[in-house]
């Protein structure tokens, strides 16, 4: 069993919560790969190393939650900080709920690239399995 955990490449940062009661199961995740295009992106676009990346939710309707991703130099006191790497990363208290859990990564391919929010506790609120 070692061995294979030995070859197992942990290609994410892992960030807790730190919110009471929260395991590691409801840790924040986010992928070198997501990583290395948000950093992409705020060097292409001249984003001073201060803006915070923001990561937000709001309800989506019956397709679930939908996700944000901005730069930001604004806190609020109900902001949360952490760090993913190089990365300084703000999330505010009511979007951190809906955040636990979260995957997020960017993926390229033949039908287009972009961030992927990956979140096994969002599931459809109505019928359409929207």
């Amino acid at each position: 069993m070692s061995d294979i955990l030995e070859t197992i490449d942990i290609d994410f940062v892992r960030i807790p919560t730190e919110i009471e009661g929260s395991t590691s199961e409801d840790d924040i995740i986010i992928t070198h790969k997501a990583i290395e295009v948000i950093n992409t992106i705020r060097a292409q676009n001249n984003i001073p190393e201060n803006f915070y990346l923001r990561i937000a939710t709001r309800g989506g309707g019956c397709s679930g939650m939908s996700y944000n991703l901005g730069f930001d130099s604004e806190l609020d006191e109900m902001d949360r900080t952490y760090n993913a790497g190089n990365l300084k990363l703000v999330i505010d208290a009511k979007s951190l709920f809906y955040l636990m859990g979260v995957t997020l990564d960017y993926t390229e391919g033949p039908h287009g690239s972009g961030f992927i929010f990956n979140n096994p506790n969002n599931m459809p609120t109505c019928g359409c399995n929207g």
